[in-house]
């Protein structure tokens, strides 16, 4: 069967995901999920129990969690190295270098910025200090990010990888918290504008915006609870 990989709306760190499924090659398919609801409710906690998004269940109809795990999931089935590298290279060794920084430091910069939309019982002052710490946290990450990449047109030359799938996903998150001033990264905003403008993030745009979009290697959307019980079979 072909891997099920479950994206969450609004903003989910999964778009850049359903791009990477894009630039693969290969047939898939897609559940979606809302962020704010489903995610912590049955029946999705029945898939994982941590109430996280995304999650993909594999061809052999396994559950894998976390966006690095899936990624590397991905990368192993890049025969034709269209998003990734061949191993023991230098090119690849980059590849993980900047996947790891991205999910991690990168993506976790937001989370003051999160926290303090989420709190709703604290104090207008810590709201406050909890989007201070975000702004000097994300703002560091991308002078770290801005130092890192070459002069290419993406993270590691000629053509998005797995690199700039899980930039996509998450480097919005800074715009919607109004974090940073772009014109202080050009490089992060050319990359930003240049991947925003490639017809898999378009389209993974569309799907998460639930508007209607279409691809010859999407094999449909398999309901929440279809997959549910697949999972308790």
């Amino acid at each position: 069967m072909e891997p099920i990989l479950v994206y969450g709306h609004p903003l989910g760190s999964s778009m850049g995901l359903v791009a990477a499924l894009e630039w693969l090659g290969q047939p898939y398919r897609l559940t979606r999920i809302d962020l704010f609801t489903e995610v912590r409710a049955e029946p999705y906690l029945r898939l994982n129990g941590r109430g996280e998004a995304p999650l993909l269940i594999t061809d052999r109809g396994e559950p894998l969690t976390e966006t690095l795990a899936i990624a590397l999931w991905l990368e192993a089935r890049d025969t034709e190295r269209r998003i990734s590298f061949a191993p023991d290279t230098r090119r690849a060794d980059l590849l993980h270098q900047y996947m790891a920084f991205l999910n991690t430091g990168f993506t976790a910069a937001v989370g003051p910025y999160w926290a303090a939309m989420e709190a709703a019982d604290a104090t207008s002052e810590q709201q406050a200090a909890w989007r201070a710490l975000g702004r000097r946290q994300v703002n560091d990450r991308h002078r770290k990010l801005e130092a890192m990449m070459g002069e290419g047109p993406y993270l590691l030359g000629e053509r998005p990888t797995l690199a700039d799938a899980l930039f996509v996903g998450v480097a919005r998150w800074a715009d919607f918290h109004q974090a940073i001033d772009p014109a202080d990264y050009p490089k992060v905003a050319a990359l930003k504008a240049r991947l925003h403008d490639d017809p898999a993030v378009r389209f993974a745009l569309a799907l998460e915006a639930g508007e209607p979009a279409t691809s010859p290697l999407l094999m449909g959307h398999v309901p929440l609870e279809e997959l549910a019980q697949r999972a308790a079979a």
